[in-house]
């Protein structure tokens, strides 16, 4: 642990310490003696810590840049604009640059479009054989023209801008988290890839399958959310979603003179979500609850149609097929026998689920920000909403944790969205560290 002169007890001080007389060459010497047998690794996180404030400005002049493009996840003109000035970015710096179109192979939901924004990788190669990955999201929930109404803005100890904290603040850390590599020469990893989609707030349709072969071929994931104003924390679990949706078709009628002739889609649909309002699970974790509906056309007609959507949360993988496989047995069950009742189950984002690999990551993360004079939480609880970091762990071993990014508030609101200044430095270091010490299998 690194040990600072504030660190030292006033006790041991005075030891090292004549009362009054003291010569100021020998105090001089007894604290150099004290910090560097307190640790041998002082030196290094001094660097650490200058490259960091160094860095602090240039971070928020990239953070600048990248709130200043509207990029919403269907915004393809935005979201090429944002990907060539991230490219240009990570080239810069030395990286291997790929922008790819994921839309082809994309996993067809009932909101995905038919095309997707881009995917940025970069590759850096070193001189070790630990392959560590940074993934981060370069698209918004905002639509065209919002930018207007909260551009990028500097307000005491706050950075505002739409998207800054979710998730441009982690696209801007990664890059000058880069950057501090560079300056100080470390190679030791094997492969350093950066991987920022465009896709994640539609669920990922396009960069999910090349999130999980990515994250199966490397040694370790961080993942650069934001944490909480509220909670500085790391995620090693967050909940998987999916959706339920119900579309019966039955036949139209007039209601008042001839009812018996339709087919009424409304009481198919709402016996069919009747009979399956207890399929949650609380000992699990396992949550369905229908969410929408919508049937009928006039108030005096027999309903032809009626849609229903029930929102999944399940906190293991194999969850899914549990609760599918009981929706797909309930919805056989028909009050209305002429009505068609069809059924989609929509797999959007699988829940993250702490391994051995990334409770070691947290554990050491929690040690370097101890060392920063900084308390870290970590745990297995779940927390938050779905991230791609789910897709990097769903087909490996290695550790992959999530928040790595700033602290900031308000992500998705239209007038509040904000991280703290305060955040830059620690984080900064915090992941530099990380790096560093996977990268040379010093993990505690």
């Amino acid at each position: 642990m690194n040990t600072t002169l504030s660190d030292l007890p006033a006790s041991r001080v005075r030891r090292n310490c004549l009362p009054v007389r003291i010569d100021r060459a020998v105090a001089l010497a007894a604290i150099t003696f004290a910090l560097s047998a307190g640790s041998a690794s002082a030196a290094p996180d001094a660097r650490l810590a200058a490259l960091a404030a160094k860095e602090k400005p240039a971070l928020l002049e990239t953070l600048k840049q990248l709130v200043s493009i509207e990029s919403g996840s269907r915004d393809l003109e935005g979201l090429e604009k944002i990907s060539n000035l991230i490219a240009e970015k990570f080239k810069a710096m030395g990286g291997e640059v790929e922008l790819i179109d994921p839309s082809a192979d994309a996993y067809r939901m009932e909101d995905t479009p038919e095309k997707i924004g881009r995917v940025m990788r970069a590759t850096f190669k070193g001189n070790g054989s630990k392959k560590i990955m940074l993934i981060a999201h370069m698209d918004t929930v905002y639509q065209v023209g919002m930018l207007n109404k909260q551009p990028f803005r500097i307000e005491g100890d706050k950075a505002y801008g739409l998207g800054i904290a979710d998730d441009k603040q982690g696209i801007a850390v990664i890059a000058h988290v880069v950057s501090m590599l560079k300056a100080l020469d470390f190679k030791d990893f094997g492969t350093l890839t950066v991987l920022i989609n465009g896709d994640e707030e539609i669920s990922s349709p396009g960069a999910r399958k090349l999130i999980t072969q990515m994250g199966k071929a490397h040694d370790a994931v961080l993942s650069y959310e934001g944490a909480s104003v509220k909670e500085d924390k790391l995620s090693l679990a967050t909940a998987g979603i999916a959706s339920v949706t119900l579309n019966v078709t039955g036949k139209a009628s007039h209601a008042g003179s001839a009812p018996e002739a339709g087919i009424n889609a409304l009481y198919e649909l709402s016996h069919q979500i009747l009979q399956m309002r207890d399929l949650s699970d609380p000992a699990t974790g396992l949550k369905m609850n229908w969410t929408i509906a919508r049937a009928g056309s006039n108030r005096n007609v027999i309903p032809a149609m009626a849609t229903a959507g029930a929102d999944v949360r399940v906190l293991k993988v194999s969850d899914y097929d549990r609760i599918e496989k009981l929706v797909q047995e309930r919805v056989k069950k028909q009050l209305v026998p002429d009505a068609k009742v069809e059924m989609k189950f929509e797999r959007r984002r699988p829940p993250l689920e702490a391994n051995e690999a990334s409770l070691a990551m947290a554990r050491h993360a929690q040690g370097i920000y101890k060392e920063l004079g900084r308390e870290l939480g970590a745990d297995d609880k779940v927390a938050g909403g779905g991230t791609d970091a789910a897709f990097a762990a769903l087909d490996t071993k290695a550790g992959v944790v999530e928040r790595f990014g700033l602290q900031g508030f308000g992500a998705h609101s239209a007038d509040a969205e904000y991280v703290l200044l305060d955040s830059i430095e620690p984080r900064l270091q915090l992941s530099v560290q990380m790096i560093m010490d996977i990268a040379q299998g010093k993990l505690r």
